[in-house]
């Protein structure tokens, strides 16, 4: 409990005080009941005297919650932080059918990257975080924010078939970059998780990349999966899993464009990583981690809640109770 107004609380003795001496130059103090044959301090009764001087202990009372009303006490509430400078980071993850590969174990690429991600958003406490996941189009699942708790939610919940199955790079980069060009931070990146190549969207992944660097935010760039690729497990109505395969009975094989990877790093002054397995994959959020480390500067708003009310209503009350014994029940004859 705090006092916005402290003067006035620490006025209430310099008050009292003050009260007590014009009570006793009005001779109020010794004359308040007109009714002494009922109630007279020459009774010795200690009751009766308690009961002489109630009218006093009221209007004491009624100003010491007025002085207490006026310091305007106050309730902290916890702190709210606001973001002032730091990092924001979009996170762009693959949505495409080939996630559902099995070569990152102990289940496969999305369930891994899943859970990668989420550790990695656990590590950046201090950040404005988002996320675009893409297929064939690219979508929005989360505006960057500093409520990490809902976001970490929405990414347990994406699935392989949420968005048509193949890749737009390009896309999933503009919708990142529409996202991020307008927050207030000291660095702004993209971190972009796939396991194809572009095939999909009207935009190209290297055109999306010289519009990104053109608004100083820094891609850096992952490519998951096994050289040579891996087979992408289907759900057949009949046989149950299967794993795709061409016209001609060939397994389909997931296929990494690195090359346009690297570019996009490059041409925003990013890194280009390679994660073959589960361990690789860690390793490479952990040292984005480390490399975007920014000193956060935190502006902190206090929220308190005004307490005088009741001390006003206490106040009152005491108030009424003074009037109604000074002047009707006991009526003072001046």
């Amino acid at each position: 409990m705090i006092f916005a107004e402290p003067i006035f609380f620490y006025s209430i003795p310099f008050v009292l005080v003050g009260l007590g001496i014009w009570l006793h130059h009005t001779r109020l103090f010794w004359s308040l009941p007109n009714t002494r044959a009922l109630i007279s301090p020459s009774s010795r009764n200690e009751f009766s005297r308690v009961y002489y001087y109630l009218p006093l202990i009221f209007l004491a009372t009624a100003l010491l919650c007025f002085m207490i009303a006026l310091a305007n006490p106050q309730k902290i509430l916890p702190m709210s932080n606001t973001h002032v400078d730091g990092v924001g980071i979009m996170l762009l993850m693959d949505l495409s059918g080939s996630m559902e590969a099995e070569d990152f174990l102990p289940k496969n690429r999305i369930t891994v990257s899943k859970k990668v991600i989420q550790d990695f958003i656990h590590r950046r406490v201090d950040d404005l975080l988002g996320l675009v996941v893409f297929g064939s189009d690219a979508f929005l699942v989360s505006p960057l924010s500093s409520d990490h708790r809902l976001l970490l939610e929405q990414i347990a919940a994406l699935s392989i078939g949420q968005i048509d199955g193949k890749t737009a790079i390009g896309t999933a980069i503009v919708k990142g970059a529409n996202h991020l060009r307008d927050v207030h931070v000291k660095s702004k990146v993209m971190i972009l998780l796939t396991d194809g190549e572009n095939n999909s969207g009207d935009i190209d992944p290297v055109t999306a990349a010289h519009l990104t660097a053109a608004l100083g935010i820094k891609v850096y760039s992952i490519g998951i999966g096994k050289p040579g690729g891996a087979p992408i497990p289907v759900i057949h109505p009949v046989y149950g899993k299967v794993y795709a395969r061409n016209p001609d009975g060939s397994l389909v094989l997931s296929k990494l464009d690195e090359e346009t990877l690297k570019k996009i790093a490059g041409i925003t002054g990013g890194l280009y990583f390679r994660a073959v397995d589960t361990v690789s994959l860690q390793s490479v959020y952990s040292y984005i981690d480390q490399m975007e480390k920014t000193k956060v500067e935190v502006k902190r708003f206090v929220k308190r809640e005004s307490r005088a009310m009741p001390f006003l209503w206490a106040g009152a009350v005491a108030l009424i109770c003074y009037v109604l014994l000074e002047f009707l029940i006991f009526r003072v004859a001046r």
